[in-house]
């Protein structure tokens, strides 16, 4: 009996409404599908409580907590010494998620800028990877993230990426990782997928971003974290590698990105 590969899903929102009436049947899912690690996500510092309790109820879960850039204006702006406290906790593993949204709130670039930069600091400060969202802002997301680089070192993922190869490169020369996420898996995202295809598989993720880009066949219904098993096939098929291989490889990125719950033993 051969036992099913283990990934992780670097990236989904356990805390949302989607999941509130089953959880533990999604988290069960997950096991079963291989995905042995989930990282939830706090978009807004406010509802940090009940992210944290998440991740504090299931082993399998940890945690990483940021303001969302499409919501920077709306929410109390976050000060490095907030961000850098959370790091105590044990299961606290990401600084984000941050970055630059001007699809939808380009009218907050120079909040989101701003905010931006706090977390690239707290990612200094703690050495924990910053987790980056990028929509419609390449030129200014590529500009700030090397300017801040030059400063100070810090490691990062570019988070559900799906933005221009420019962005993808600039990234990867600065050693980051970029995270697939079901939008890679769409019969229609060809051009993505050579993105995908063109970098380092050493510096790939995967994701579900879950409840949202469910990836075929749960295209258009919830996503969840089991699902990140479909998106990782892809990315298999991508770099001509068997599901095993690729799943270990990516395992083994997470684990070089995210040191800290690669550590993770267990213990509270």
């Amino acid at each position: 009996m051969t036992s099913t590969p283990e990934i992780t899903d670097s990236h989904c929102h356990l805390d949302f409404p989607d999941f509130a009436e089953e959880l533990p049947q999604v988290i069960d899912r997950a096991l079963e599908a291989g995905v042995t690690r989930m990282v939830t996500i706090c978009t807004k510092l406010r509802l940090l409580p009940q992210v944290q309790t998440i991740a504090q109820t299931y082993d399998p879960v940890f945690f990483a907590a940021g303001t969302h850039p499409m919501s920077a204006a709306e929410e109390p702006m976050a000060s490095v010494d907030e961000l850098v406290k959370l790091a105590a906790h044990p299961k606290f593993v990401g600084i984000g998620e941050t970055g630059l949204d001007y699809h939808y709130t380009a009218e907050s670039a120079d909040v989101q800028k701003e905010s931006l930069r706090i977390h690239i600091e707290a990612a200094r400060q703690t050495g924990l990877p910053l987790i980056i969202h990028a929509r419609a802002a390449d030129d200014d997301m590529a500009r700030i993230l090397s300017d801040e680089y030059d400063a100070g070192a810090y490691s990062c993922v570019m988070h559900c990426f799906s933005s221009s190869a420019e962005l993808a490169q600039a990234a990867l020369d600065l050693g980051f990782y970029l995270s697939m996420s079901g939008i890679s898996a769409f019969p229609r995202s060809a051009e993505l997928r050579d993105i995908f295809a063109a970098a380092p598989v050493s510096r790939i993720l995967v994701e579900t971003d879950a409840p949202y880009l469910a990836p075929p066949p749960h295209r258009g219904k919830r996503n969840e974290p089991a699902y990140t098993r479909h998106t990782a096939k892809v990315g298999a098929q991508l770099f001509d590698m068997e599901y095993s291989d690729f799943a270990a490889q990516t395992q083994t990125n997470f684990d070089r990105l995210f040191k800290k719950a690669a550590a993770w033993d267990g213990a509270n």
